[in-house]
Parts: structure tokens; sequence; C-alpha cells
């Protein structure tokens, strides 16, 4: 894995709230810093996923594949945030059906 150092100032309350972490954790700063930015790109991914397949701009297909999760985690959480489904039977098992879950 290429690697890449990206500096940024942060406000003092999230410095003591990393450190924490890193305590709690018994790990280095950098590798909670890490995680948590992995976490977050994947919550970021999800709720994009989500707000764009619910204005229409991404098919459930695309939004699967946008979110990284599988067209039965992305149904599950249409449900958990409460977004309609925009699909009849047919285009619904063609969406599975094209994400290999046939």
């Amino acid at each position: 894995m290429v690697a890449e150092t990206i500096t940024t100032r942060l406000p003092q309350e999230l410095v003591k709230e990393i450190s924490e972490a890193s305590k709690v954790e018994h790990l280095g700063k950098s590798e909670v810093l890490r995680r948590l930015l992995v976490q977050g790109i994947r919550q970021w991914r999800i709720h994009k996923a989500l707000e764009f397949y619910q204005s229409g701009v991404f098919s459930f297909g695309q939004a699967t594949r946008f979110a990284k999760v599988s067209v039965w985690r992305f149904s599950g959480l249409l449900k958990e945030y409460k977004v309609p489904l925009q699909l009849d039977a047919e285009e619904l098992e063609q969406e599975f059906r094209s994400a290999g879950w046939s």
C-alpha cells in the first residue's frame, strides 16, 4: 500500500478525543485517525448513496456500488433510513441479478 502524509490542523477538543481513543484502544494516534477515517468514509459513502438514490441521481445498482455494500445490505439501509424503494419487482430482480445475487 502506498501511503501519503496529509497535514491538518485540529481543534484542541478533537485532539483530546483522539488521545482518549488512543489510550482506550491501545493504539497510536495515527492508527486511531486512520481507523476513524475509514469508518467515516464508509458512512459518508452510504449516506451519499442513499441521498443520490432517493433523489433519482443513482439507480439501485449504482447506489449499491457507490456505497460499496451488497444489494441485501443496501435494501436493509433503505428500510433503516426509511427511503422508499423506487423499483418494481421486475427491476429489483434485475438489479439483484446484475449484482450477482440471483
